[in-house]
């Protein structure tokens, strides 16, 4: 299909309010074999089997064109392993991604090269995302030459226009990454992926691993590309104060499964889920200087064996005997706030305060 059929088909499928991206189910597991020890071990009797990690855990989330989602988790949560399954990187293991109401995995030829260039990552290590071989302009050149959308000729004023988007000198194109700071580098990541026209941008903890003062330049920097381009965001953090500061809506996960969805706003003001209400309790406030502050109790769950029912109920102070034998379904507990807890089914338990 051509970029202009492709296009028509996107203003076509907006107009009608059909998500940018939808997941339905979707869920990743990575499996690791026995090899040849673990194989002759198993037949003589050993307890051993194949390791299998729950990464994603039947996931439902939809992004709007124009908005920002914000996705928000502990380490080891699965929402970057989420992201590059939107993102296209990585084949879910069950469910349907679809790209403007198509389902990703129908997509073939230039239909599906299209799709993959609209949807952009941006790494939290740039040191390690970017190639340490290549000079700046060959880093962010390189993928619209090959797919056509610069000639040759004019690689060179393209390059010099994507970096000054980003926020970078072209002076300095000629340097390689490891020339650059944290933040350049970071900068650079996003030239890159801006230099393929998306529409769609991952952003991966892209702020984590910069100063304070650095990560306010480059959320400036993502707020204004995102009027400047019209673009569309799945920004995924664990600093909560982040999301709040960028995110239309919030989306929670825990160990591979989302428990609570809320325009950004409800979230902060009226978290539903014991988790979220955890996440919440532990952010530092000037105006609650005498609080101690808690952490979430316990440690998380390993993926390779979760637990049964609902995910949290090891750490929840609220738990109860149906926590621990039936998954809590994903419930519309208020307009467009949704929360996966047994809790809002038990009269006058919904939504316990933390």
């Amino acid at each position: 299909m051509s970029a202009t059929l492709e296009r028509q088909r996107a203003n076509k499928a907006q107009a009608l309010g059909t998500p940018m991206v939808e997941l339905r189910a979707v869920s990743r597991r990575f499996s690791k074999s026995l090899d040849f020890a673990g194989k002759i071990a198993k037949r003589l009797g050993a307890p051993i089997r194949e390791e299998v990690v729950h990464a994603v855990d039947h996931v439902d989330l939809t992004v709007r064109k124009g908005e920002v989602v914000g996705l928000v988790g502990e380490s080891g949560c699965g929402k970057s392993t989420l992201g590059r399954m939107v993102a296209g990187i990585l084949p879910q293991s069950e469910g349907e991604i679809l790209w403007r109401g198509v389902d990703r995995a129908t997509l073939s030829g230039a239909e599906a090269r299209e799709a993959k260039l609209q949807a952009q990552m941006i790494f939290q290590d740039p040191m390690s995302s970017l190639n340490p071989r290549l000079r700046v302009s060959d880093i962010v050149g390189e993928a619209p030459l090959v797919h056509g959308m610069v000639r040759r000729r004019d690689l060179d004023n393209y390059v010099d226009e994507q970096m000054r988007r980003a926020g970078l000198d072209p002076a300095f194109k000629r340097r390689y990454p490891h020339q650059f700071s944290g933040g350049q580098r970071q900068r650079i990541g996003i030239a890159r992926a801006l230099a393929v026209q998306p529409q769609f941008l991952v952003c991966d903890e892209s702020v984590a691993a910069l100063d304070v003062s650095i990560q306010a330049q480059v959320l400036n920097l993502f707020m204004r590309l995102r009027q400047e381009l019209d673009l569309t965001y799945l920004f995924i953090s664990h600093d909560l104060s982040v999301v709040e500061h960028l995110s239309d809506r919030v989306v929670i996960m825990y160990l591979g499964r989302v428990v609570e969805e809320a325009p950004a706003a409800e979230v902060f003001a009226r978290a539903n889920h014991p988790y979220t209400q955890s996440l919440l309790a532990a952010v530092p406030k000037i105006e609650a200087r005498k609080k101690a502050f808690n952490t979430v109790k316990g440690e998380i769950p390993s993926p390779l064996n979760p637990p049964k029912g609902c995910h949290f109920h090891p750490r929840c102070p609220h738990a109860f005997d149906r926590c621990r034998v039936e998954v809590p379904a994903l419930k519309e507990i208020a307009p467009g706030h949704r929360s996966r807890c047994h809790l809002n089914d038990e009269p006058g338990r919904a939504g316990m305060p933390a």
